[in-house]
C-alpha cells in the first residue's frame, strides 16, 4: 500500500493548481502524518473527485458539512477515522452503494461498502484513525475506478451514437433506392454502410479508354443529382472501378479520371458543392465480382457515389 512523494504530488498539482514545491511540502506533512485531520484531508478528497475546487481547508470541510457528506458533529482538528473519511470519499467520489448505505448514507455502511469494492484492501476497524498514506492510497484507488468508470461510459455513448448514425444511414438508404426504383434508374443500386450510403451504377457506359462521359450516363446522373440536391451540405465521394483488362497504374489513372468527370457534372448541376466533393480511383482492385465473365465485368466497372456521414 505504499505511494511515492511523486505519485501523491502530481496528484495534488493536477487537482490543485498549486505550485511544485509548496504542494510537494504539504503532501509531505500528509503522508508523513500518522493520523490526519479532517481539515488536512478533505480539500484533497473533494478536488481529486472533482466535486469542489478551493486552496482553502477551511472551505473544503465547511463545504463537505454542509453538504452531509461528513456527520454534523465532525471537528476539523480531530483525527479522520476511517469511516468517516469512507463516507466523505463515498458522497465526494458519487460512488454506488449497496441498499442500507442507499438507505442510511451511514458511515458505518459507506465503510463497508468500500471494503467490499476492495478500495479498503485490508479488514480494519472503522473506527480507526487513518494515516496520510492510507488516505492518499484510497484516493487513487477511487480515483482509477473514476476514471475506468468515464471510460466505460464513453465508450456506451459512443455505441449509441454509432447505432444512432447507422439508423440513419438505412433510412436514407431506402428513400434512395425507393426514388432509384420509381425513376427505373437502370444498372442502379444502393446500399448502407459503415463507410456511408453507397449508391453504385454499374456497368457504366464509358468509351474504351476515355473518361468522356456518354449522354446515357448522364441521364443517370441528372436522377441522382436530383437526390442529392435535398440533402443539404451533403458531402460525397466518388469513386471509380475498373475491370482487369490494362496495368494496374493505367487502370487506377482512368478509374480517377472518370470518378472526376462524373463529379465534375454533379457540381454542374449543383447537386453538391466542389469543396464537398472527394475523389478516388481503385482501378480493378475492389473487384465486386469475377472478372472472367462478362456479367461480372459488367459489374465490376463501375461508378460508387458514397454519401458520407453528415
Amino acid at each position: 500500500m505504499k505511494l511515492t512523494v511523486l505519485t501523491f504530488l502530481l496528484l495534488c498539482v493536477v487537482s490543485t493548481g498549486l505550485f511544485a514545491q509548496s504542494a510537494a511540502e504539504e503532501m509531505e506533512n500528509i503522508i508523513e502524518t500518522r493520523a490526519v485531520t479532517y481539515a488536512q484531508v478533505t480539500r484533497f478528497a473533494l478536488e481529486a473527485a472533482n466535486a469542489l475546487t478551493t486552496s482553502s481547508n477551511e472551505q473544503a470541510f465547511a463545504f463537505a458539512l454542509e453538504q452531509n457528506w461528513l456527520p454534523k458533529n465532525t471537528a476539523a482538528d480531530a483525527p479522520a477515522r476511517l469511516d468517516r473519511i469512507s463516507l466523505l470519499l463515498m458522497r465526494a467520489f458519487d460512488v454506488k452503494g449497496g441498499l442500507f448505505y442507499t438507505m442510511t448514507k451511514h458511515p458505518h455502511y459507506a465503510y463497508r461498502e468500500l471494503v467490499y469494492q476492495n478500495v479498503i484492501q485490508h479488514r480494519a476497524s472503522p473506527a480507526m484513525n487513518v494515516s496520510g498514506e492510507q488516505f492518499l492510497f484510497y484516493v487513487n484507488r477511487l480515483t482509477a475506478m473514476q476514471e475506468a468508470k468515464d471510460l466505460t461510459e464513453a465508450r456506451k455513448q459512443e455505441t449509441q451514437e454509432a447505432r444512432e448514425a447507422a439508423a440513419r444511414r438505412r433510412a436514407l438508404a431506402a428513400e434512395i433506392a425507393i426514388v432509384i426504383e420509381e425513376q427505373a434508374i437502370a444498372d442502379t443500386t444502393v446500399v448502407a454502410t459503415d463507410e456511408g450510403v453507397i449508391i453504385t451504377l454499374s456497368n457504366i457506359m464509358f468509351p474504351a479508354d476515355s473518361a468522356v462521359l456518354p449522354n446515357s450516363e448522364r441521364q443517370k446522373l441528372f436522377e441522382i443529382a436530383r437526390i442529392l440536391s435535398t440533402l443539404p451540405d451533403v458531402k460525397i465521394m466518388v469513386a471509380g472501378h475498373t475491370t482487369t483488362v490494362g496495368a494496374s497504374d493505367y487502370l487506377q489513372t482512368l478509374s480517377r479520371d472518370r470518378a472526376h468527370s462524373v463529379a465534375e457534372y454533379l457540381v454542374s448541376l449543383r447537386a453538391v458543392g466542389i469543396n464537398n466533393v472527394t475523389i478516388v480511383g481503385y482501378g480493378s482492385d475492389r473487384p465486386i465480382a469475377n472478372n472472367a465473365t462478362p456479367a461480372g465485368q459488367a459489374a465490376n466497372r463501375r461508378v460508387e457515389i458514397i454519401i458520407l456521414e453528415r
